[in-house]
Order: C-alpha cells, then structure tokens, then sequence
C-alpha cells in the first residue's frame, strides 16, 4: 500500500488517466491499424489529488457539496451549514447580529474557520464575517469535529470549518439571481477559464447579497439587522513544471449591519441615526418603559452599526521532489478593519493576521507516513475610539498574538483493516494586550499538543473511528461573551494569564450499505481556564478566567435511506449535556436536543428539498438569564424557552439544459421568538437595557424564487 501523506484540507495526489491500445477492426486487405494509446497529462496537483481520497481522511469529516449548499439557497456560511451534524450557529446579538459557529457543543470562538485549508480569518472577523462568506463558487465545506483537528490550526479546541473554493477544469460561467421577502436579493456570478496547455486555471467568483431589518414583534426595534454584503474572488492554479504547482487567492469582502431603529419608521437613515447622539438621552426609551410597547427614544440609543472590509491573500507552492518525498510552502494574509457604532460607543478595530507554514511530507514505508512542518502565526488588532478615549482612564483592547509551532506527524497502517495517525505538536505561545495601561505580557507559555485518530475498518460496511488529544486557545477579545464592546466606553479590564487548555475525545461509528447510510458519533470535551466576561466594580468590562473546569458532553445519529430511486430521506438528531461550569460560561443558552428530519423528492422533472427541524426545551435560568420586561417592575420575564419547529423548502425545475428556475421558503411556518413567545429586549435588575435574552428564531418566513443560468 504506497501512498502520499499531505495535508489536511490540501490537494496533492498523484493519479494519471490511460485508455489502454484497443485493435481495430481489419480492412478489407486484413491489415490493422496501429495501436493508439492516449494519455491525458493534467497537473501536479491533481495527479497527486486523484491518487488518493483525500476527504477519505482517518479523522471523521464531514463534507457539504455544492449541490447541498444549492439545495439550501444558502447565501452565507452559516446558512450552508446551519442543519449539520454536530454543528450550531449561534445568533448572539438580536441587534447587531452576531453568528458564532459552534462544534461538539462548544462556544464560537473555539472554532477555527479555513479556506482552502489556510487561516485567513483574525479573531475578530469570527463575529460578524461569517453571514459575509460567500457560498458562490465554494466546492464543498469540511467540517471536522474535535480538538487540533488540523495540524496548523492547534487552537480549533472545537473543531474546523474549512471553505474549498471551486476549481474547475474547463471554461465555463454562472449566473444565478434571487429575490424575496424582506428586501432579500442575491447575485452570484462564476466563471473558469482553461489555458490552451492546460497548465493555468483560473476561477472568478462575484456575490452580493441584503436583507432588510426584520421586526417581529412591530415594537420598532429590529431583532434582525439590515446586512449587505460585497465579495471579489480570484483563484489562479498554474502548474509550473511536471512536477510544481502554485496556488495563489485573493478575496475582497465588504459587509454592512444596521439594527435597532426600524429604517423608514423609527428613523429615515442610517445616518440620521448616528447622527442624533447630538440630542442627547431620552426619559423613556419605550412607552411605559415596557419593551413590548413602541420605542420613543432617540434612534442611536438601541442603534447598532458594523461596517467591515477585509482583503484575503493566500499562495500555497506544492513540490513534489521524488516518489517518496513531497514539499509544501504556504502563506496567508488577511486584514480586517471595523468600524462600528453600539448605541452611543464607537469602536474602530484594524486586525492583521499572517501565516506561515512549511510541510515535508515523507512516504518512509508501504505502512509509515510521516509529515514534518514548522509554522508562525501572528495575530495583531489596533483598537480605538473617539469616545472612549475622551475618558482618562480608557483603556484599549489592543493586542499582539505569535505562536511559533513545529509538528509531527506519523501515520502507520499496520494492516489493510487499521489506521492510526499519532500528531505533536510543541508550541511557543504569546499574548500581549498593548495598551500601555496594560503593563507585561498576559500570556507566555510553550505547550505540547498531543492527538490519536485510529480507524478500523471492521468490514465492507461497517467503520469505527477514534479521536483523542489535547487543543489549547489564547482568549483575547472582548467580542466573545456578549460582546462586552457594548460596555466599553469606560475601557476595558483584563485578568487572563493562562491558555485555554482542552483534552478531547470522541468516537463514530459507520454503517455504508448499498442503500442505507448511518453514522453515530459520541463526543466529550473538557476545557480549563475557560474566559468569560465579568465587570469591575466600576462597571467597566473585565475578561477573566473561571477556576474549575468545565465539561460537555454530544451525541449524534446522521441516517439516510433512498426509499425510492427518486425519494431519499435524511434524519439527524443531536444532544449535548453541559456541566454547570461550562453553562456559566455562556451568554447565550445553546441546543441542548435537536432532531432534523428533510428529504430530496424528483418527480417530472421537478425536485423538491424539504427540511425541517425541532430544538428542544431549555431550562433559562441554567445559563444565567434573569430580566424584565418593564423597567423596575420586578416582573421576571419567562425562563422557559419552549420547544419549537422551523420548516424550509425549495422546489427547482430545469427550463433548459443552461437554465434552471427554482423557489422556496426559509422557516416556512414563520415562526420568531419576537412574534411567538418573547422578545429578545430586556432590563436587568438594575434597571439597564440589554439586547440577548435569546432562545429563539429571530427571523421570520422568507419566501424566494430565483433563475440560474449556466454556460
């Protein structure tokens, strides 16, 4: 068994296509003609990617296919992956719209999101980029579950998203426009191109996509902000020799938020809003100081504004250097700047983020693989405000971030039927908050990260795959729980000296029949040090550290079966159990149960996608939520969040062999916790407003039809 070890996420196998001398029939003289073997000669890249799975990967990942993101009308990332197994995004903010994508049960911020197996994500785009990520032109999205889940990325205590972007191999164009409810319109826009020998490949891929405000409960505050989102991408692959490949990206993405004040009835611009922190405060800021009632305050005093534009830059060189040996170089840059306002705070944050990765890969045996590599990271946000600074004793949340890792990895197929890939890695680890009021390093440590994955393949059907080791993550935003950015107008407080620290482990379990597919999967991870967000006793906002540990603990069962050659069903259902320790750690309450249930329907030439999804019931009081509805009443609001259904479909039908038609709905049934249960405003026991006490939907139906035409 001879094959090539490389990296996680990366293309790099070796394959070539032959037709074998086939005789043609004889003439009348009884000759032949002579044999004509073809060979079809394409890349470096792709011969080493076709000669192995590489998704085929020992640690279990799971894929969504272009055809998926398709069938979902996903616009963005979180969309794409919202119904996965293992997989939650997690709206933490009713105004401003904050998404975090959380795996295995745990938070947002313990995920590391890819593209193109490279980081170019900084550890503030986490928040607002991920409805900006654009699902034009994205092949497919790999999510792999647990701790160090990749050897770049250590600090994925969670697990990796990661976003490959389509590269075709042939000259081709799309374009597909929608349109619908709440001020949705979507333009997506592909196109590759081919040179004539084959060695370069180009990919362009254009999207823009908004949506209005939604405001369920007509109170005149939005749980739903406005967003806007622009995105450029250009992808070059260009085979420099037989054996060298480069890979060179850029991306340019704009996104803009409102929320609060509904535009057009409470105020008549976004501007108008900003502007009447001029007019000072208002007595009330809903009639009756309820806020179920209409909002009479001045607009910016629930307005909520992120303009962000980030530039992307990746190369990646792949050489292959003999039959045994193989050499990656890659970098990655990527700039985020945000500027934003939170009703009545301006924040304006600049966050570079470089990436440097050298990879030897290195077939030693028929059973031995081994991958040598040594990477850098740095992370740096400049931070301030206009505001803030105003006040003497502000201070910034300005940081500096280096890691400097080297790994190794070693895998070893003792028999047909057994895998196993032992990885380490040894890394130095710095964190500095610069503001000069905050003196010293916060965090220097080098740690040791250890992971097992092991498959086994029992027989044809049935597969088990283990997962074990240690991830570890340097808390540094104030963006993390409850976006405590909100409160920073007096500065910001730090008390963290020490890593985040996770031992993970987890264990799935495959069927794959000639029809019957199933997968169940376990998983449990303990995190210390775990952040979190307190307050001074002047009020100022302090990230911190809890003592104990804290623990949780996910199931999950995936099942598909075609009941007919045109009707396949899918069924998932997931569960998590929180420590008490872990469930102190969150702002917003997460899933506890959850059970999705869709099917694929063809039928006359028509193809109909349903999906629909039950969260189960939750206890409020378990992740801290106490408040009222009405300023000082005493009147708690409900801390029972009730179960709940959601309902999405699309029906497609093909008009030509270029052009399709489809429509659908996203939560069909329009159920929103504004309109069905209670708002997501309140005020806590000392009389401030507050936006987060979520638990439900916070959008409503969104109907949609739209035409793609593919050339």
């Amino acid at each position: 068994m001879r094959r090539l070890l490389l990296l996680p996420y990366t293309s790099c196998f070796i394959s070539l296509t032959a037709l074998f001398p086939i005789s043609a029939t004889a003439d009348s003289n009884a000759s032949t003609k002579t044999p004509i073997e073809e060979v079809e000669v394409i890349g470096v890249k792709q011969r080493l990617e076709q000669a192995g799975a590489l998704l085929d990967t020992i640690q279990k990942t799971e894929v969504i296919g272009a055809d998926s993101i398709e069938a979902k009308h996903a616009a963005n990332l979180s969309e794409a992956i919202a119904e996965s197994p293992g997989v939650r995004v997690a709206n933490e903010c009713s105004i401003c719209g904050v998404k975090r994508i959380m795996l295995n049960g745990l938070k947002g911020e313990h995920t590391t999101i890819l593209t193109d197996g490279l980081p170019v994500h900084t550890l503030i785009s986490g928040y607002y980029a991920v409805d900006a990520v654009a699902t034009t032109g994205v092949e497919r999205i790999e999510v792999a579950r647990g701790a160090g889940a990749s050897l770049t990325t250590p600090e994925a205590m969670g697990g990796t998203v990661n976003i490959v972007t389509k590269e075709e191999f042939e000259n081709s164009g799309a374009v597909d426009v929608s349109a619908g409810e709440n001020g949705f319109r979507q333009i997506g826009l592909l196109a590759t191109a081919i040179s004539d020998d084959q060695k370069s490949r180009v990919t362009l891929i254009g999207q823009f996509d908004t949506r209005d405000q939604f405001d369920g409960d007509n109170n005149g505050v939005s749980e739903n902000p406005f967003q806007e989102n622009r995105s450029f991408t250009v992808r070059l692959s260009h085979d420099l020799s037989y054996r060298d490949n480069i890979v060179v990206r850029y991306s340019n993405v704009y996104s803009e938020l409102f929320g609060g004040p509904v535009l057009g009835k409470n105020v008549g611009s976004i501007g108008q809003a900003l502007a009447s922190f001029a007019n000072g405060t208002s007595q009330q800021l809903f009639v009756n100081n309820d806020v179920n009632e209409q909002f009479i305050g001045q607009p910016y005093e629930t307005a909520e504004w992120v303009e962000t534009r980030r530039e992307e830059f990746s190369v990646q060189w792949l050489r292959e250097l003999n039959d045994s040996w193989n050499l990656r170089l890659s970098a990655s840059y990527s700039e985020h700047e945000q500027d934003s306002f939170y009703e009545g705070f301006d924040y304006f944050g600049d966050d570079e983020l470089q990436f440097y990765d050298a990879r030897l890969n290195y077939l030693a045996s028929a059973t031995h693989q081994f991958t040598f590599g040594i990477d850098s990271k740095t992370d740096t946000l400049e931070s301030s405000s206009i505001a803030g600074q105003a006040s003497p004793d502000y201070v910034a949340d300005s940081f500096d971030y280096q890691t400097q890792g080297l790994y190794f990895q070693d895998t070893w197929t003792p028999t047909d039927a057994i895998e196993l890939a032992f990885a380490i890695r040894l890394d130095k680890v710095e964190a500095d908050f610069t503001d000069p009021a905050q003196p010293g390093t916060e965090i220097d440590e080098t740690i040791v990260s250890p992971r097992l994955d092991g498959r086994i393949f029992h027989n044809e059907k049935w597969t088990s795959r283990l997962s074990a080791g240690r991830g570890y993550r340097a808390p540094l935003s104030f963006f993390e729980t409850d976006h405590g950015i909100l409160d920073g107008d007096a500065g910001f407080a730090i008390d963290v000296d020490k890593l985040e620290r996770s031992i993970a482990g987890s264990y799935a379990l495959s069927y794959e029949g000639e029809k019957f597919v199933s997968t169940v999967s376990l998983a449990w991870t303990e995190v210390e040090n775990l952040a979190g967000l307190s307050e001074t006793d002047n009020g100022i906002p302090l990230l911190t550290q809890i003592d104990d540990k804290g623990a949780v603990t996910s199931a999950d069962i995936a099942l598909s079966y075609p009941l007919a050659d045109n009707f396949t069903i899918n069924f998932i259902i997931e569960s998590y159990n929180y420590d008490d320790n872990f469930k102190e750690s969150y702002t917003i309450a997460p899933i506890e149960e959850r059970i999705n249930f869709g099917f694929d329907y063809d039928f006359s030439g028509w193809d109909l996608v349903v999906n629909a999804s039950w969260v189960g019931s939750r206890d409020l009081t378990d992740y801290g939520y106490e408040g009222t509805d009405v300023a000082g009443s005493g009147i708690n609001k409900p801390t029972n969040a009730p179960s709940y259904w959601t309902m999405d479909f699309r029906i497609a039908k093909s008009l030509s062999s270029s052009l399709n038609f489809y429509a659908g709905a996203n939560n069909l049934f329009d159920y929103n916790q504004a309109a069905d249960e209670s708002s997501p405003l309140f005020f806590d026991s000392e009389g401030s407003y507050d936006v987060t006490y979520i638990y439900g939907p916070l959008r409503g139906r969104e109907l949609y039809a739209g035409l793609k035409w593919s050339f």
